[in-house]
């Protein structure tokens, strides 16, 4: 396989680090890093390992847009950190030790040289599936533990890959759509979208979408299988022709609302304003050395730098 372009889901890899190194770890003057440090690494390991010819890390500019709100209401609302009044922006509750590490990853990754980018108004999520979608010159590689993004694997016109990481860097799983038609019971040639719209009937508690009451994720996915798409099921369902089953007719009838409203959730952006801060090249050496060496020394970042230094200088 050609060398890949590297998407990195950042807010995904971060709050991982987060959780997965404990907070003892602090610079000099007390201030944890563990975040800071976690995610260093993971991005050295993840160069070391996948040996990429480009690199993205992709930011939740909205992490919760409006246009998402505006089809369902519910969509992230339990994560809303409970501040300000109701005319206040809303904020994602994050842990009052992780915020503050979040500018320093990203000082990490400008002085490292690797490349960001966001989109006004929408989520790393819709930063990856357009540039994902776009993408005609590499193979694409995601890096993610979040499941939403099995949605942007495809085998053509230009591959892509997710890179699972949900139960860790260590044991992460290369979700091709073999892998994901074989583990879903999706047709392996539109496994991707139909994994959107799976899990739109599934429903997902983590993200406030309720689903489709009686609908689990294996019911989900033979209706997919048969029906095409979300789309594809309200037109059986608007057939008194069609194969469904009376009890299923009842179950969509009720979530009809919802239904016609998840896949805009659910489903990616492929056309988002995406901006780089700079060209997605992997460089070989840092862009700044003397800044990097001075995050290294002020934050007490150590050996994962040094890795990440390492990791670029092999990708020559």
């Amino acid at each position: 396989m050609d060398a890949p372009l590297l998407l990195i889901d950042a807010a995904s890899l971060y709050f991982r680090a987060y959780y997965g190194v404990p907070e003892s770890i602090t610079a000099p003057d007390g201030t944890p890093v563990n975040a800071v440090r976690g995610f260093t690494d993971m991005l050295a390991r993840l160069i070391e390992q996948r040996r990429p010819s480009r690199l993205v890390a992709c930011l939740d500019l909205d992490w919760r847009p409006a246009f998402r709100v505006a089809a369902i209401a519910s969509y992230k609302e339990h994560r809303v950190a409970k501040e300000g009044g109701p005319s206040a922006p809303d904020i994602e509750e994050v842990p009052d030790t992780l915020s503050p590490q979040v500018p320093l990853i990203l000082d990490v990754l400008a002085a490292a040289g690797l490349a960001t980018a966001g989109a006004a108004g929408y989520e790393a999520d819709d930063v990856i599936g357009t540039l994902a979608a776009t993408e005609r010159r590499d193979p694409v590689e995601v890096v993610s533990g979040d499941r939403d993004l099995f949605q942007v694997v495809r085998s053509e016109p230009t591959p892509v890959r997710v890179v699972y990481v949900g139960r860790g860097l260590s044991k992460a799983e290369t979700i091709s759509p073999a892998e994901l038609a074989g583990r879903y019971g999706l047709p392996e040639s539109t496994a991707g979208p139909g994994y959107a719209d799976l899990a739109a009937l599934r429903g997902d508690p983590s993200d406030g979408l309720p689903g489709v009451p009686g609908i689990g994720e294996k019911t989900a996915a033979t209706l997919i299988s048969r029906f095409g798409s979300v789309e594809g099921l309200l037109a059986a369902l608007d057939d008194p022709e069609s194969a469904l089953a009376s009890g299923m007719r009842s179950k969509l009838r009720g979530a009809r609302e919802y239904l016609e409203l998840a896949p805009r959730v659910v489903r990616v952006a492929t056309d988002a304003p995406v901006q780089l801060d700079r060209d997605d090249t992997l460089p070989h050496a840092p862009a700044d050395p003397a800044a990097l060496a001075a995050l290294q020394r002020t934050w007490g970042l150590g050996a994962p730098v040094d890795r990440l230094v390492a990791a670029l200088q092999g990708c020559r």
